[in-house]
């Protein structure tokens, strides 16, 4: 994200000092930020037309389409799947089936920031392990994923994703999951809160943020929340889910996204709400470290839900 959020700012140095190569930088952070943000707080023209258009939010994502692994290479039976966001973007998936007989049910992995596919394969393998069969996606503009980057088409995605899952002949259409990890968890709960998913029995978000901008302003300061809205952010969009298990995970030293937001994700959430915080846990180890010892809580928790 932090490469995203800086290619405006670079962009304009190298656009100016392209023009005078000999010269001594003169500009400074201010001066950057009267450049690529207007006197409304809003992009300027440079900022659109160094980023080839207005949609500015693009540059919060850090897509990859490469493919790095498969489950195959670690053993796991899997089915690669194209389908169809709500809006007809053609999207790519792997369907991982339950390593048991009878599956607990279905979980909807939405996956973080950054890579593709094969680079989230270590958030589910262990479920599929423990008895759940597993549908993971690329969103729009991700991996072998077709679209561009768009905040509310990515959304939509995760509409599409639940819409195929529940179709399948072999899912119980009663017994789903969403689990989203980072931004995985971000769109995920505002796709929820705008439709309700018949069958969903759980919803789970770990290392989830409540702000874009709060995370574009950690990552870029006053410019980096000037170029990123707060448009369906989680925030807005928690509080109206509502009778469905929800289990926030955090790590208490997370460096990507402070334990702060997801407590406050978890404060605007309605009942029945769990709030997982672990100790020592970072952005993407919270459920994997200590032998695993979150991971049996959270299928404790499961259990008691499905």
């Amino acid at each position: 994200m932090k490469c995203l959020l800086t290619i405006a700012p670079l962009a304009a140095v190298g656009f100016l000092h392209a023009q005078t190569p000999e010269a001594k930088p003169r500009l400074n952070p201010d001066d950057i930020q009267r450049l690529l943000v207007d006197r409304d707080g809003k992009p300027s023209e440079l900022s659109k037309t160094l980023l080839g258009g207005g949609n500015t939010n693009r540059l919060f994502y850090f897509p990859t389409h490469d493919e790095p692994a498969t489950p195959a290479d670690w053993g796991f039976r899997f089915e690669n799947v194209d389908f169809k966001s709500t809006d007809g973007t053609a999207l790519h998936g792997w369907f991982m089936p339950a390593k048991l007989k009878v599956p607990k049910g279905t979980i909807v992995f939405s996956h973080g920031n950054a890579g593709s596919l094969g680079h989230h394969l270590g958030f589910v393998l262990w479920l599929v392990e423990a008895g759940y069969h597993v549908f993971m996606y690329d969103y729009r503009g991700f991996g072998k994923s077709g679209g561009e980057l768009d905040r509310r088409g990515m959304i939509e995605d995760v509409k599409g994703a639940f819409a195929y899952v529940g179709a399948r002949k072999d899912v119980d259409a009663r017994r789903l999951v969403s689990y989203g990890h980072s931004l995985g968890g971000a769109k995920s709960v505002a796709a929820i809160a705008e439709k309700h998913m018949e069958g969903l029995r759980a919803v789970v978000i770990d290392g989830a943020f409540a702000s874009y901008r709060a995370m574009a302003r950690l990552v870029g300061g006053e410019l980096g929340a000037n170029l990123i809205t707060d448009e369906l952010s989680p925030k807005d969009c928690i509080g109206k889910i509502s009778g469905t298990s929800l289990l926030v995970i955090h790590g208490v030293r997370d460096p990507v996204v402070p334990v702060a937001q997801g407590k406050e994700l978890f404060d605007l959430a309605k009942e029945p709400k769990t709030l997982f915080e672990v100790k020592d846990g970072g952005h993407g180890d919270t459920l994997s470290r200590d032998n695993g010892a979150y991971r049996k809580r959270m299928l404790t928790w499961l259990d008691g839900v499905m």
